[in-house]
């Protein structure tokens, strides 16, 4: 979710694109004026080097500005204690061997989602606690805004068959459940005893109408990076 970040970067190409446009004209101008060959040549050859050299910023710059957020793998490996690295699609196959798995959920667990077209690279999510059969509430980042933390989010089963296998989950845009229907791979459990981690485990609804409210659950990362870590 990366409008901010995105727009900021239009807008520099946008400027970068109607600057050169202006020196075309310019150098148009140098072919119409009697010049000599060298100078329209050395004219044209700045105008390019430009270009290329604020291209090479934007493009090295943006995974910089990524990195800045926070993503919902190292959130969730610091929140379960699962040590488990990578893409979040890839975690329900690295789990095999090594965490138990299973398709119900357990507090502290990982919910593990594949990856698909509207989010290719997946998605991880803890388990906070077990409301009923078909709901839970998550503990995850990177969901609803990006680099956002959510605290004891809403998710319920909607497959048919009640096995987990699809889930709606708690959406901040629309102050509800989302609208979209995400597979989900299954749970990976942690070894031995779930632990609560403090960064988790004291955070409760303030209301007893159910989940805390949007401008209550959702924390950008730079609030919380310290209690977190990095990658």
């Amino acid at each position: 979710m990366s409008r901010g970040n995105d727009f900021s970067e239009q807008r520099f190409i946008s400027g970068l694109l109607r600057f050169t446009d202006q020196r075309l004209d310019d150098a148009s101008l140098v072919v119409r004026q009697p010049a000599t060959i060298r100078t329209i040549g050395v004219a044209m050859n700045r105008i390019v080097t430009f270009t290329l050299a604020c291209l090479a910023l934007v493009a090295s710059a943006t995974p910089a500005a990524a990195s800045r957020y926070l993503q919902c793998v190292p959130f969730a490996r610091q929140v379960s204690g699962i040590e488990i690295r990578g893409n979040a699609k890839t975690w329900w196959n690295q789990a095999a061997g090594r965490y138990e798995r299973g398709s119900a959920p357990r507090e502290g667990a990982v919910m593990a989602m594949p990856g698909i077209s509207k989010m290719p690279l997946g998605h991880v999510a803890m388990v906070s606690k077990v409301v009923s059969d078909r709901e839970v509430l998550l503990t995850h980042a990177n969901w609803s805004r990006r680099g956002g933390i959510e605290r004891n989010v809403r998710a319920i089963d909607v497959s048919d068959k009640g096995d987990w296998s699809k889930v709606r989950v708690w959406f901040a845009g629309n102050g509800d459940l989302g609208t979209t229907s995400y597979p989900v791979s299954g749970f990976i459990y942690p070894n031995g005893a779930a632990a609560a981690p403090a960064i988790w485990a004291t955070a409760k609804p303030k209301t007893d109408r159910g989940p805390l409210l949007p401008s209550d659950v959702v924390e950008m990362a730079s609030l919380e990076m310290k209690a977190v870590g990095g990658n």
